[in-house]
């Protein structure tokens, strides 16, 4: 016992002897009961903040809607004139039959001289590659129809490679406007269990419950936010569709050279292709089927009295294509159109979650007896010169966290009526570091 009051006396001793003035119990108590009232002030703001991000992902979802009707439209439209020019294909291929052999043989002198023209055509202007647009063409070239090569317009190839490529596009596009809406929803949803409870005075306790997949994800702290899933594909999306669009795309060179951006392809014509296009979309190169003495008999054969390429067929064929070619167009443009939306949305959804999403995580905690904020400690020293005040150093009990200390500017005494505000917001702000 007389050791205790040793130690008691020691201790007033150093206080006095440090000049250190200590609030009284009753002191510490109100000034904690302000704070408390600034921390319930900043969680019904934050609920606030992130009732509007729920409202922006609404308005989103009526965009999305519309969205996905008019996609539909357009894809059923887009396929409807695939399958006629594929039926018209068909059709024109039944007439080359009836000349098969000498089409074949004329076919078999035009396919290494409209390669070896590309090559040529490729090598004096781009750079590198001329060895894989051989090859790629070649391949092509063995896969189509002597025919085909006087078609204008998109061969079916490529629009059925770009129809596979829109579909895998859509699907990563929908999953993660999936993801995004999960995650806000999920934000929501905690968010309002914790205004349940602070509307409720039978609750004891911020509701636990198992965390849901999302948690992980838009809880990390590591999550570099919703605008982040989009920034990608907007890249993808120039990349993929750049090969088979390209011309009309107008994307930069990726290597930045000059000589990547025009090739002229007939030496008085207009028609042109980039060293990009052709490398992405050999079958490019079937422009330069005027330079080939044989590719042009081809076009003129005569098959028991029919000229399949001078008849009606030819023109039916090309009016399918012009409409396919048109609504692929048309569903990527609603594709990038959305994607951009969805883009920017999630930069206003990522600005409101950084602000006000730390609320939600509120619903994992429990409360206790001490309330949601308690400040345990103050200690402040008296200095000889009262225009350079000394920090005043706390300690503070915030939810069911652990006890945090810091120093607030002395220049605001705890006597100060802003003083329990501005120890609130500190361990609010230390609080948001590991939850947004």
């Amino acid at each position: 016992m007389r050791l205790c009051w040793t130690l008691l006396g020691l201790w007033l001793f150093y206080i006095s002897a440090e000049c250190i003035l200590l609030p009284s119990q009753d002191e510490l108590k109100h000034i904690s009961q302000l704070g408390e009232k600034y921390v319930h002030k900043e969680i019904e703001n934050a609920i606030d903040g992130v009732k509007e991000m729920k409202t922006v992902m609404e308005r989103s979802e009526q965009d999305h809607d519309n969205f996905l009707s008019t996609l539909e439209e357009t894809k059923k439209q887009k396929e409807d004139a695939l399958k006629a020019a594929q039926e018209m294909e068909e059709k024109l291929n039944e007439e080359e039959s009836v000349c098969d052999e000498t089409t074949r043989a004329l076919w078999e002198e035009c396919k290494p001289c409209l390669k070896n023209t590309c090559i040529r055509y490729y090598s004096r202007t781009c750079s590198s590659g001329s060895g894989l647009v051989g090859r790629q063409l070649e391949e092509f070239l063995n896969r189509s129809s002597p025919f085909s090569i006087w078609i204008n317009g998109q061969n079916i190839e490529t629009l059925e490679k770009e129809d596979h490529q829109q579909k895998q596009h859509f699907e990563d596009l929908e999953r993660r406007y999936t993801d995004v809406s999960d995650g806000v929803d999920g934000i929501f949803m905690d968010s309002m269990r914790v205004f349940d409870h602070m509307r409720s005075l039978h609750q004891p306790t911020w509701f636990r419950r198992p965390s849901r997949i999302y948690r992980s994800l838009f809880h990390d702290p590591l999550f570099p936010g919703f605008h982040s899933m989009f920034q990608p594909m907007m890249q993808m999306t120039q990349e993929a569709f750049g090969s088979l669009m390209g011309a009309d795309l107008n994307f930069p060179s990726g290597d930045g050279n000059v000589s990547e951006d025009v090739v002229v392809t007939k030496p008085f014509g207009n028609d042109k292709m980039t060293c990009r296009e052709i490398r992405r979309n050999s079958a490019g190169c079937v422009k330069l089927r005027e330079e080939c003495e044989k590719c042009k008999e081809i076009q003129h054969i005569d098959c028991s009295g029919k000229k399949p390429l001078e008849g009606p067929l030819k023109k039916d064929l090309e009016q399918a294509l012009a409409l396919a070619e048109r609504f692929t167009k048309e569903y990527n443009n609603l594709l990038r159109n959305f994607e951009e939306e969805m883009f920017n949305t999630s930069k206003l959804l990522d600005t409101l979650r950084k602000q006000f999403s730390w609320v939600s995580s509120l619903a994992n905690h429990t409360a206790n007896d001490e309330g949601v904020f308690k400040i345990q400690t103050i200690i402040s020293k008296d200095t000889e010169t009262p225009e350079k005040p000394s920090d005043t150093k706390v300690s503070v009990k915030l939810f069911d966290e652990p006890e945090m200390s810091f120093a607030v500017p002395g220049e605001i005494p705890w006597t100060d009526p802003k003083f329990s505000e501005m120890v609130a917001q500190e361990a609010l702000d230390r609080y948001k570091q590991n939850t947004v």
